[in-house]
């Protein structure tokens, strides 16, 4: 996994085209508790991605801006984001959207309570609900408070965790519900990364789809550019641009003078509806 998404010293470190559409209802048949509300469009980026621990600068912004990649994901909250945001303000979420970058907000929940890390927010059976309803609302406020409008995606980041013990991947996807939830009452979407072995998995594979995420963003360091041909769930899902697929990690790359180790990603989901 990148180093980067949780703090530094409790993660363990592992090792196109672009193009910009807007959809009505891509992904909405995935999602549930939605059809009281009227939703915005939703903005949907297809191309190269890139996520790294901390907003680059904007100048760096400017300078990457050739082409290679077209959109960014940046960690606008939680108790369990690893790295400071000196650069992620209104103003820079602004003039980066101007200059054409599509934003993709990623937010480090609470983590599910097998799992290894020492995290500093961290929910149990007993409190997955609360925490997930909780966690939902600082998420929107976050992502609200950088300009980020209703029918923007927010990404709830889980990392890997042992699906095969029962009591914890219960709570983990009653914590996931609740967040998506939570969400949706409030016309943010909801989309989720994990390990496609393990916490994307779980979401992917799970029997009762009720309030799952309509949007899978699937960790395989494949070095793969696509978010087809390694699919490794039921192709039925996630389909009409809701995937997307963190194919490389720990990339340390240099553009127009700049160096940043980044993530890649192969995207085909929804971004950030900036205003």
């Amino acid at each position: 996994m990148a180093s980067h998404r949780l703090s530094k010293r409790n993660r363990h470190i592992a090792w196109v085209s672009t193009g910009v559409v807007v959809v009505a209802g891509a992904g909405i048949a995935a999602q549930t508790s939605m059809a009281a509300t009227t939703w915005p469009p939703q903005k949907t980026y297809t191309g190269r991605a890139f996520d790294t621990c901390t907003a680059p600068s904007l100048a760096a912004m400017k300078a990457w801006n050739n082409g290679f990649y077209g959109a960014a994901a940046v960690y606008i909250g939680g108790k369990n984001r690893g790295c400071a945001q000196p650069n992620l303000t209104p103003s820079w979420v602004k003039s980066v959207n101007a200059a054409g970058w599509k934003i993709i907000p990623l937010y480090v929940g609470a983590q599910p309570p097998c799992q290894t890390s020492k995290n500093p927010e961290k929910f149990t059976a007993t409190t997955a609900a609360s925490l997930g309803a909780s966690n939902a609302k600082d998420a929107i406020a976050k992502a609200s408070a950088l300009g980020m409008k209703p029918g923007s995606p927010i990404y709830l980041d889980m990392e890997p965790y042992d699906i095969t013990n029962k009591a914890c991947n219960d709570a983990a996807l009653t914590y996931v519900r609740s967040f998506t939830k939570t969400l949706r009452a409030n016309t943010y979407r909801a989309g989720y990364y994990g390990f496609s072995s393990s916490s994307a998995k779980a979401v992917a594979t799970a029997t009762n789809r009720t309030d799952l995420p309509g949007n899978l963003w699937y960790a395989l360091w494949n070095k793969q550019n696509t978010t087809t041909a390694d699919w490794p769930w039921d192709p039925k899902l996630y389909t009409n641009h809701s995937r997307a697929h963190q194919y490389m990690v720990n990339s340390k790359e240099t553009r127009g003078g700049h160096t940043i180790t980044v993530d890649r990603n192969a995207w085909d989901a929804p971004v950030a509806i900036i205003g």
